[in-house]
């Protein structure tokens, strides 16, 4: 895996809590745990490979329907493990994970040493590769056209006080495809717009990561 991407995003994310276990991926994992081994190392290629591809399923109703075979499970256990493990992927993607780091954090929400291992095997030949078709495409279909902002003065709550607190307004045009744009609005204090500007600013390291 190249060293440059990797080494700009594990400055910025000093082990980023990638996965948090909600009842959801806990049941996922316990499913993911018990996948026959000869078989999963296919699936995770084959995931890994349609990663980029957001509008587009990893298998085909026939493969998947063998895939429950495979694994002796249903097709809403099957949905659910492919769900997960394609979360597994574009977080591992979108954090420029080391696998030594996906790895454990795996680890830490119950999947087995031998499907992490699977996992991070994979992730290690294949990373460069997919972050590159990442690069040229988003896991989301929505995009930012425009943002237009004003700044607002209003009185404070308290009754004695007279002080004017400083708002900033944002009006954000979001488009998706060719439909018609949508427009977001959302208000900021001083203290919540600085939060958001560090955030915006560890979004910047991450693309100029992915970039590197």
């Amino acid at each position: 895996v190249d060293r440059e991407w990797i080494g700009a995003g594990e400055r910025t994310r000093k082990m980023a809590l990638m996965f948090v276990e909600t009842p959801s991926l806990k049941r996922a994992v316990s499913l993911i745990n018990t996948l026959a081994p000869a078989k999963f190392p296919l699936l995770i290629q084959r995931v890994l490979q349609k990663l980029h591809l957001t509008n587009e399923r990893s298998f085909t109703e026939e493969e998947e329907e063998k895939l429950q075979a495979v694994f002796e499970i249903d097709a809403r256990d099957l949905k659910l493990v492919l769900e997960t493990i394609t979360f597994f992927l574009q977080q591992a993607a979108y954090h420029l994970a080391k696998p030594s780091v996906l790895s454990q954090q795996l680890q830490n929400v119950g999947l087995s040493e031998e499907k992490t291992a699977v996992i991070a095997k994979s992730w290690q030949s294949s990373a460069q590769t997919v972050v590159e078709k990442l690069r040229q495409t988003s896991f989301y279909p929505k995009q930012l056209d425009d943002v237009n902002w004003r700044l607002n003065l209003q009185m404070a709550q308290a009754s004695k006080s007279r002080m004017k607190q400083p708002n900033a307004m944002f009006e954000f045009d979001i488009s998706s495809g060719s439909q018609s744009v949508e427009k977001v609005q959302m208000e900021f204090t001083h203290e919540e717009l600085y939060e958001f500007y560090k955030q915006l600013e560890t979004i910047q390291s991450q693309i100029d990561g992915l970039s590197g």
